[in-house]
């Protein structure tokens, strides 16, 4: 792993050394969120939609991006479902996870055109009848999203496997792991996978025996696998960051946060104090990891590392914070500054370092819903809402709202990506690009 030194932040550049065109991942090129170029301001149905592309099924993991070719996973049901049926819509007003029978499924692999939005290649992953099913308005049997690094690409479908292709589309390898995993309230699974040089990292997190595993990226062979005594129902995941030249994979958790080593597997670290329903992925700047829990006993935990054993209680816990913490969305670290934004749309801005707040629970200008990480790119913050709405925000010590874009009809989940002035929106049934 590379480093370079920014004012006031330690930047991680993965060993894939992605190019400035490429979003290799779920959380950007770095882990962070952040773009390394720009993005629009402003758009809408009519103005600055560069192409829009068909999208089956139900999906809500995200689309990453390598030179001129876009991949996007997605859950199709075998059988038609009725129009408005649960499949192709937001699933609003329905009760939860179901755990009685599901329908069977045919779990793609997409490619598109990064320049025409036209599907390149679809490879069906595996045809299955899930065991159980998801929160129907924001869960999928395609919420995990896969990762590049320019020569393959990995997908990751939880219990039913972990599927390898090169660029074209040829499988590569595939893996069944044959854990059912059995997810609290059966509200569905969708911890990432993280890629990082030549392993892959996944985490099965559950009701049941919990275990992080490394795979040779190329083969799918196991590296190493390291029980998690402490793991139940977690839908963050893996996260691998460097301190003092060696790296640690962190996994977040409602029970403890672990750190791992990279090479081995073995644990450095743990801390307790997040409370339930774990989902924010951890950041970092170098010096300390932040980790966050936004639902039941929220809290955030600002850690310093270069510690070794139970951390619980200690100096190593630099600051805390139970307010405006996010739920579901991934905070973004930029410039010493935390961004974080709640699920009902209050942002909050921290000094990483001590926690002093620049401003705390800033309401957006109407009422919203969140479920999508914030983005950053050219100084400026992108919200996408369930409401179809992405809300503009410029970074820094002052909370000021630059735009609202609106696609009309839209709920937003997934993520966003960012790439060379254009940003990638995924919808119900739709990717756009927006330029």
């Amino acid at each position: 792993m590379t480093r370079f030194v920014l004012p006031g932040l330690l930047l991680l550049i993965p060993a894939f050394a992605s190019g400035p065109g490429d979003w290799p991942q779920w959380r950007g090129p770095n882990w962070d969120g952040i773009a390394r170029g720009d993005a629009p301001l402003h758009w809408s149905d009519t103005e600055h939609i560069k192409w829009k592309a068909e999208v089956p099924g139900r999906g809500h993991s995200s689309p990453v991006v390598w030179g001129d070719r876009i991949f996007l996973t997605a859950a199709v049901p075998t059988v038609s479902t009725a129009p408005g049926a649960a499949a192709n819509s937001s699933g609003r007003g329905l009760p939860f996870g179901s755990r009685g029978p599901q329908p069977e499924q045919k779990l793609v692999v997409m490619c598109f055109d990064r320049k025409t939005g036209k599907l390149l290649w679809e490879r069906a992953a595996k045809v299955a009848t899930p065991h159980e099913g998801y929160h129907p308005q924001y869960g999928s049997f395609a919420s995990n999203s896969p990762v590049t690094d320019g020569k393959h690409v990995i997908a990751f479908f939880g219990s039913r496997g972990v599927y390898c292709y090169d660029l074209d589309g040829n499988k590569v390898w595939e893996k069944d792991f044959g854990v059912p995993l059995k997810m609290y309230n059966t509200f569905g699974e969708g911890s990432w996978p993280a890629l990082e040089g030549n392993t892959l990292l996944l985490l099965f997190d559950h009701e049941g025996d919990s275990f992080l595993v490394a795979l040779d990226k190329s083969s799918g062979k196991e590296l190493w696998r390291t029980a998690r005594t402490d793991g139940n129902t977690n839908w963050s995941g893996p996260v691998v960051i460097s301190y003092q030249g060696k790296k640690q994979v962190i996994v977040s958790a409602s029970k403890k946060i672990h750190a791992y080593d990279f090479e081995t597997g073995k644990p450095i670290w743990e801390c307790a104090g997040l409370g339930q329903n774990t989902i924010p992925a951890p950041v970092a700047d170098g010096s300390m990891v932040i980790v966050m829990s936004g639902f039941r006993n929220p809290n955030l935990l600002a850690i310093k590392l270069g510690r070794e054993g139970d951390l619980t209680g200690t100096d190593a816990i630099v600051w805390q914070n139970q307010r405006g913490n996010s739920y579901t969305p991934s905070p973004v670290l930029a410039d010493g500054k935390l961004y974080m934004l709640t699920d009902s749309g209050m942002l909050s801005c921290f000094d990483a370092k001590t926690g002093t707040p620049y401003y705390q629970q800033q309401r957006l200008p109407k009422p919203y819903n969140f479920k999508s990480s914030p983005v950053a790119a050219g100084g400026k913050l992108y919200l996408a809402s369930e409401e179809g709405d992405v809300i503009v925000v410029k970074m820094g010590e002052k909370f000021e709202v630059l735009a609202t874009n609106t696609l009309e009809g839209q709920f937003f989940v997934a993520t966003p990506a960012v790439i060379d002035g254009e940003i990638y929106l995924r919808g119900q049934n739709t990717l756009f690009c927006v330029r």
